[in-house]
């Protein structure tokens, strides 16, 4: 038997070994969960990937937002679903996957087991915010005036990275601001533009529009060096917090139990979409950076990012709910 013959049998059988709907895969529309609402920063970066990924992979793909438990609703969505592929979850894996299992008694869903990794996509950072009109124009002057108001000092956060910077950062100052918790920030700026908050950390995807529009003003940035195109400062120096680096980390999953190959279908599709020009623009427009990987990459950044949130919860003293 010559090689060529030998090599068109191992093609053959490899084929036969794969399950019938793996081999048509998609063969209908792709739903991809995103558990935050509508028009939030995080549900922006979830469509842009899901538009890609119906362009790529030559089905429609249809957003459904479950918002619920700070994207964990939407994490338990898929955690009960098929595991056939054409349940998606496109996620803040640093909310719903790390920072959740401290900010929560208990989750329905355990992060690791009920979830088959796909991709990493991106990382995203957040910014600390007063209202234009407010006399604090650094991170030093409003540290002593929260100080000064003590117990009267308040903060809106509406996800887990805005509550663990914000606590962390009054664990480290001394500070006894109260947080007020709101679905979205976005929900929270009549308050602020009110003047009856006093600062809140909001994702740079919907935050740096408000500092260019001069509707909010930026202090600092969460991450853990300085971002490039803003002229902020981290909160490491800022506050002189040297451990302070938060920065959401995306990616894909599915549920656990997904076959291989669609999922080495699905981190081909997200490979190819990071490497677009439409990508980069998208990532510059919105001021996230790029952090492609393939399935292996999320299975090991997971339990990594665990452990992170587990001493940041400590540090940060917050208490689940």
């Amino acid at each position: 038997m010559t090689l060529k013959a030998i090599g068109t049998i191992a093609v053959a059988l490899l084929a036969a070994a794969v399950p019938a709907h793996s081999q048509t895969y998609p063969a209908r529309d792709i739903r991809v969960v995103v558990g935050l609402p509508a028009g939030s920063g995080g549900d922006v970066i979830a469509r842009y990937y899901a538009d890609k990924l119906s362009q790529v992979a030559g089905k429609p793909v249809i957003v459904e937002n479950r918002p619920g438990m700070i994207l964990s609703a939407g994490a338990d969505a898929v955690a009960k679903s098929p595991p056939d592929g054409y349940t998606i979850l496109i996620t803040s894996v640093t909310s719903s996957h790390a920072a959740n299992l401290f900010n929560f008694k208990k989750l329905p869903y355990d992060p690791i087991k009920d979830f088959t990794p796909v991709a990493t996509l991106q990382r995203s950072y957040f910014i600390l915010m007063v209202r234009p009109e407010a006399p604090w124009k650094s991170v030093a002057e409003l540290t002593a005036a929260m100080k000064e108001k003590g117990a009267k000092a308040t903060y809106a956060y509406g996800s887990p990275p805005a509550l663990a910077s914000a606590e962390l950062y009054k664990a480290r100052t001394g500070l006894q601001a109260v947080g007020v918790p709101y679905k979205t920030a976005m929900a929270s700026l009549p308050e602020m533009f009110r003047g009856e908050l006093d600062f809140q950390f909001i994702d740079a995807t919907q935050g740096t529009p408000l500092i260019q529009g001069g509707k909010l003003r930026g202090l600092a940035v969460t991450a853990g060096q300085r971002i490039p195109g803003t002229n902020m400062p981290t909160m490491a120096e800022s506050a002189n917090i040297p451990e302070f680096d938060i920065a959401p980390t995306w990616g894909v999953l599915l549920p656990a139990g997904a076959p291989p190959a669609i999922v080495a279908r699905l981190e081909t599709w997200f490979a190819e979409i990071m490497r677009m020009e439409a990508t980069r623009e998208f990532l510059a427009r919105t001021y996230g950076a790029p952090f492609p990987g393939g399935s292996k990459a999320l299975a090991e950044f997971i339990p990594k990012e665990i452990k992170k949130w587990e001493q940041l919860a400590r540090l940060a003293k917050i208490v689940p709910q």
